[in-house]
């Protein structure tokens, strides 16, 4: 019995596959940060590669920078990420890219190359966020260095993720993500954007993550539209968020009203749903968008509401759903009017709706989008008040 066990074991063993490929953390340079310009025809590729001895430190590290930041131009990208060996002691490993950042003038030119690369490229997983350095080049992003995260591509990734949640005019867009807009008929993508606060040779000095306050940041700001893979233009803050609420994608954000008397009364939106509709009505398209919100009264400077009369909230529902469909509304009419592209999907709408309609309109969509009517309802609903109902300060005379 024994040796029918030795035999079976030994025979299993031939099938077995080793680690034909298998590489040393030693031989690599992991890669957590891309950026990609471009300079005339040629790429300019910047690599934020992890520097694993300051990072694995348990002392609080050497003093040395945690990251190491390599660029190098190629005719394209895969020659400048070989090139990148020139100057560094290995090659570089993709697989825990954390952040991509498009220079805008890159972006403009077209980011369909990059892409394509990307794609190929077996060891590029699709959970990293993209995003556009807005009138910056994204080697610069990526050469400042962060307090809170040691590694700039982690602070990068977290920021987008955490502003997303809790105050929607950002997103976070993976590549599958991006790819799908890119090839679809009927949306067009977007990207958030990322902006360089202070001077960049500030920014890459070890002392910046030193201060109490930065004398260079990076922030998340706007939304980068774009025709196919081509960067048109920008939203700014408050209409990125306007475009988030049309989505659907707002998790958690804060606004306010004014109040009768005076002062304001904030509400936190504790989350939104959306339902995006386009049909054929009187032969022609036409848009809806219908908004309900979920929120808390999160902050009174109010003189006179009482907010244990049930008229106050009603009040502030009323008031709440009026301002927002204004924003929203004029939001879309901005992108129709100064950019005629579909970011948000009515194209996709019309097709599942109104299919053999969408074979008609389907050629010049962009155009007709510009000019279809889109009608907006908001709802929000105030379920809380908070911990207290009227503020204390009512009282004080």
């Amino acid at each position: 019995m024994e040796r029918k066990t030795l035999i079976l074991i030994l025979f299993s063993s031939i099938l077995l596959s080793g680690c034909w490929n298998k590489r040393e953390l030693n031989e690599l340079s992991i890669v957590l940060g891309l950026g990609v310009d471009k300079e005339q025809d040629q790429y300019i590729l910047t690599a934020q590669v992890v520097n694993p001895s300051e990072i694995a430190s348990k002392k609080g590290g050497s003093g040395k920078a945690p990251v190491v930041v390599y660029q190098t131009k190629g005719d394209t990208l895969l020659e400048a990420a070989r090139k990148v060996t020139t100057a560094a002691p290995r090659k570089l490993y993709f697989a825990h890219l954390r952040i991509l950042v498009f220079g805008e003038k890159s972006a403009k030119e077209g980011i369909g190359g990059t892409i394509d690369a990307l794609l190929r490229e077996p060891e590029v997983r699709n959970d990293f966020y993209i995003t556009v350095a807005k009138n910056a080049k994204a080697g610069d992003v990526l050469k400042v260095l962060t307090p809170l995260e040691k590694i700039p591509a982690n602070n990068l990734f977290n920021s987008l993720e955490a502003s997303a949640k809790s105050w929607a005019p950002t997103e976070g867009v993976t590549l599958d993500k991006l790819v799908n807009k890119m090839v679809s008929d009927g949306i067009s993508p977007i990207l958030t954007g990322v902006e360089i606060h202070g001077n960049v040779n500030e920014g890459v000095n070890l002392k910046n993550t030193e201060r109490t306050k930065p004398k260079t940041t990076l922030d998340y700001k706007g939304t980068a539209i774009f025709k196919q893979d081509k960067l048109i233009g920008w939203l700014n803050e408050k209409e990125s968020r306007d475009v988030n609420y049309v989505l659907g994608k707002v998790k958690s954000s804060v606004g306010y009203v004014r109040c009768p008397q005076g002062g304001k009364a904030v509400i936190e939106v504790m989350g939104a749903k959306s339902k995006l509709a386009a049909k054929m009505i009187k032969g022609k398209p036409q848009g809806s968008v219908r908004v309900k919100v979920r929120g808390n009264v999160g902050e009174v400077e109010c003189k006179g509401l009482d907010l244990t009369n049930p008229k106050s909230i009603s009040y502030l529902e009323r008031v709440s759903e009026i301002s927002l469909k204004e924003k929203m509304k004029l939001t879309i009419e901005h992108v129709q009017k100064n950019y005629k592209i579909d970011i948000f999907g009515f194209g996709e709408a019309l097709y599942r709706s109104e299919p053999d309609a969408w074979k008609k309109y389907k050629k010049d969509w962009d155009q007709t989008f510009s000019e279809m009517p889109v009608t907006v309802k908001v709802d929000v609903s105030i379920r809380q008040t908070g911990t207290i109902s009227n503020s204390p300060l009512n009282n004080m005379k």
